[in-house]
């Protein structure tokens, strides 16, 4: 099963290094990243950030290795990472991030 991951960074390096991390390993076909300004309750307080979201595409079988490696070179104390299932679209596509992500 295809499933999308998404997580939040700090920074646009940090977005960067992580992206390039992922794909090189195999662990998402492709990652988009995103800026966003954030509003969260973080320790009783309000809080206003700029992030930059990850939007990962991968498969459901790897997320268990995809999260160990973000939470291994993430800077947050508690990063957000989230699964989306993906229950169709375009099958060449989606064929693709079979070819190119581990199994």
């Amino acid at each position: 099963m295809h499933t999308i991951v998404l997580c939040a960074c700090g920074s646009r390096n940090e977005a960067e290094e992580i992206a390039r991390d992922v794909v090189e390993r195999r662990l998402a076909a492709c990652v988009n990243i995103m800026p966003a300004t954030s509003y969260y309750r973080w320790k009783g307080k309000i809080r206003v950030d700029r992030e930059y979201v990850l939007i990962a595409k991968t498969r459901s079988e790897v997320f268990a290795r995809l999260k160990r490696r973000i939470l291994a070179v993430h800077t947050y104390e508690l990063p957000e990472i989230l699964t989306l299932k993906v229950l169709g679209g375009h099958r060449q596509y989606l064929d693709w991030i079979d070819e190119e992500v581990d199994k």
